[in-house]
């Protein structure tokens, strides 16, 4: 019987210890125009969203990255669809970028949200208490 009650004490503690766990938030930095990288970018972005559902993510592209979200171009166009659904999932693309590269509100996926620079939307997240991931090969 002390045993049960050991064993219910640790378990019950355990449990505790893990419901307490603090929300992240995450911002994650996108410029590559290589399309692995869009992929494995959506693939953390959906694995960490549905494992820390009270945390919040960001995607931030610019640069090259102006790919990752033309609806007639990129190759995750279905995956960000969906993730934007999420009320912990945000994708950003930067005006400045979307100048460089002559595209309009009506040529990126619905829901992508635009900033006018994308440097500087890292950076306020960053002072915000936001972790920072950089995207790459």
């Amino acid at each position: 019987m002390k045993t049960f009650f050991t064993l219910l004490l640790v378990g019950l503690i355990t449990g505790m210890a893990f419901s307490q766990e603090e929300p992240v938030k995450i911002v994650f930095d996108v410029t590559s125009n290589n399309t692995s990288v869009h992929k494995s970018t959506v693939r953390h972005v959906k694995a960490m969203s549905a494992a820390y559902p009270n945390s919040q993510f960001e995607v931030v592209m610019y640069s090259g990255a102006m790919e990752m979200v033309l609806k007639e171009k990129s190759v995750v166009a279905e995956d960000i669809a969906k993730l934007i659904q999420k009320d912990n999932v945000d994708f950003v693309i930067c005006e400045g970028t979307m100048k460089r590269h002559k595209a309009s509100e009506s040529d990126i996926i619905d829901g992508v949200r635009s900033v006018p620079d994308g440097i500087l939307e890292i950076v306020s997240r960053q002072k915000e208490g936001w972790g920072y991931i950089k995207e790459g090969q």
